[in-house]
C-alpha cells in the first residue's frame, strides 16, 4: 500500500513538474492516466472533488497540487534531496514564482496563441481556471508583446543564474528548483510555436535543459483508474492526527472544513473533517463508497481553509 500513484495526463506542465521531481530521485511509481477536463469519475472519489492535475495517491492518504506532492516525496524519500545545502525555504519560495507569475505568462502565451485551432471546452475550461470568471483570450493576444517581454527579462534570470557553469540551477547536483523551472521551459518548447527559436537566445539554459531532461522520470508502470481506487479503499490513511498549537485559525482535529484554491478559478471546495494541519500542510478526512475514507492533504499557502 505505500506504492506511488501517480494521476496525470502525458501533457500536463504541472505534471510533468512532478515526473522530473520522481527523476530527481530515481523512484519506482504506478501512472494512472487521467482525463484532461472535468467529469473526472474514477478521480474525484479520491479527491473530494478536486480536479486539478496532478494527484498523488499512497495507499488512502491522497495529495492534491504539485507543491505538496513534491513536500511529501522529500518527506518519504530524503535521499538524494531535492534541496542543495541548507536552503529549503529559498525553494519553496522559488516555488511561488515558478508556479505564480512565471506560470501565468506562460499560459496567457500558450493558450492566447492556441486559442484558435484547440477544443472550445479545454479553452472555456483552462480559461475558467487560471485567468477568473472574466477571462478573454482576445485581450490576451493583444497584450502579447507586453507578456513575451515580460518572459524574456525573466528567462534571463535563469541564463544568468546558469551562466557561471552550473550544472543544475543551485549547483552540481539537481535539486527541486531545476524541476520547478523546467517544466515551464518544457511547456514553452512543446506548446508555442515559437517557443523553440524564442529559447535559442539562451544558450546556457538550453544546455542545462538537456542535462535535466536526461534525469528522466524514474521508473513508471501502468495502473488502471479501478485498481488506484481498490488500492485506496484496502487501504487506510497513515497521515496523523496533529494541529499546531500556534494555528492562526484555531483548527482542531475533528473540526468539519472545507479548502478550496485561494482564487477566481470557479472551484468547488473540498469538505470533510480535519485530520492534521500544520504551517506547511493541511489534511481532511473524506469518505466515498467508492474508495471508503481517504486522507486529502493540501498545501497551506494558495489555498482557502473554512470552518463549516
Amino acid at each position: 500500500m505505500s506504492d506511488i500513484i501517480f494521476h496525470h495526463y502525458p501533457p500536463s506542465p504541472v505534471a510533468e513538474k512532478v515526473r522530473v521531481g520522481l527523476g530527481i530521485k530515481q523512484l519506482n511509481w504506478h501512472s494512472v492516466t487521467i482525463p484532461r477536463v472535468p467529469p473526472k469519475p474514477m478521480l474525484m472519489p479520491l479527491t473530494g472533488g478536486y480536479r486539478r492535475t496532478p494527484v498523488m495517491q499512497i495507499g488512502a492518504d491522497i495529495y492534491c497540487d504539485s507543491q505538496c506532492i513534491l513536500r511529501e516525496l522529500q518527506n518519504r524519500y530524503p535521499q538524494p534531496s531535492y534541496y542543495s545545502g541548507d536552503n529549503s525555504g529559498v525553494l519553496w519560495s522559488l516555488s511561488r514564482w515558478s508556479d505564480g507569475s512565471m506560470f501565468e505568462l506562460c499560459f496567457k502565451i500558450i493558450l492566447s496563441i492556441a486559442e484558435p485551432g484547440m477544443p472550445a471546452e479545454f479553452i472555456q475550461d483552462r480559461g475558467r481556471l487560471y485567468l477568473g470568471s472574466d477571462w478573454d483570450f482576445a485581450k490576451v493576444r493583444d497584450e502579447l508583446p507586453h507578456l513575451i517581454a515580460q518572459l524574456w527579462a525573466q528567462l534571463g534570470w535563469v541564463e544568468q543564474q546558469l551562466a557561471s557553469g552550473k550544472q543544475f540551477l543551485m549547483g552540481e547536483h539537481a535539486s527541486m528548483a531545476d524541476s520547478l523551472v523546467y517544466y515551464l521551459i518544457w511547456f514553452l518548447r512543446g506548446r508555442w510555436s515559437e517557443g523553440p527559436e524564442f529559447l535559442n537566445q539562451f544558450p546556457a539554459l538550453i544546455a542545462w535543459e538537456q542535462r535535466v531532461k536526461a534525469i528522466g522520470h524514474g521508473t513508471a508502470t501502468e495502473m488502471s483508474a479501478e485498481q488506484a481506487l481498490n488500492i485506496a479503499k484496502a487501504a487506510q490513511p497513515v497521515t496523523p492526527e496533529y494541529v499546531d498549537a500556534n494555528d492562526p485559525l484555531k483548527l482542531k482535529v475533528g473540526m468539519q472544513i472545507s479548502i478550496v484554491a485561494d482564487e477566481d478559478s470557479g472551484e468547488q471546495p473540498v469538505t470533510g473533517t480535519l485530520r492534521f494541519a500544520d504551517r506547511e500542510s493541511i489534511a481532511l478526512l473524506y469518505n466515498h463508497q467508492q474508495v471508503g475514507t481517504v486522507c486529502i492533504n493540501f498545501p497551506r499557502v494558495g489555498y482557502r481553509i473554512s470552518k463549516q
